[in-house]
């Protein structure tokens, strides 16, 4: 099963992020937590971390905190080496687009191949200034 968090307006969807799996998300956080928290899931990156990745939402103003949050999480992968894909799907979309992550942060990309952290970001920037929320499907 996988997990979506996609934005709308209404009917319309606005902008959506297949992630892959609920696995791939968390160790995306687990990333987060160990290169920028510490070990200490939450104390930065609240809004990221804390949050159940099965369901409910993010607020438009928890979608403000998470910008600040995903730029310093990019920072702080930025700085570290590379692991291997903790998928087959991400090996098959790395080799598909010649993805070959030079730091932590491009290890993590969607289901298309694109930046993670990008993406997210874009959710974020159109819940914050439509000022709705980021869905969790």
């Amino acid at each position: 099963m996988g997990l979506y968090l996609c934005v709308f307006e209404e009917d319309e969807e606005l902008e959506g992020v297949e992630i892959g799996s609920y696995a791939d998300f968390n160790f995306f956080r687990d990333a987060v937590t160990a290169t920028l928290e510490q070990g200490k899931a939450g104390s930065v990156c609240p809004t990221l971390n804390n949050h159940h990745d099965c369901d409910g939402s993010w607020s438009p103003e928890e979608s403000a905190g998470l910008l600040a949050e995903l730029k310093l999480a990019e920072e702080a992968l930025m700085r570290h080496p590379p692991v291997e894909f903790n998928s087959p799907w991400k090996k098959q979309v790395a080799k598909s687009f010649g993805i070959s992550p030079k730091n932590l942060a491009e290890c993590f990309f969607d289901v298309d191949g694109e930046p993670l952290l990008a993406r997210l970001r874009q959710l974020a920037q159109i819940s914050t200034e439509r000022n709705i929320p980021i869905l969790f499907q």
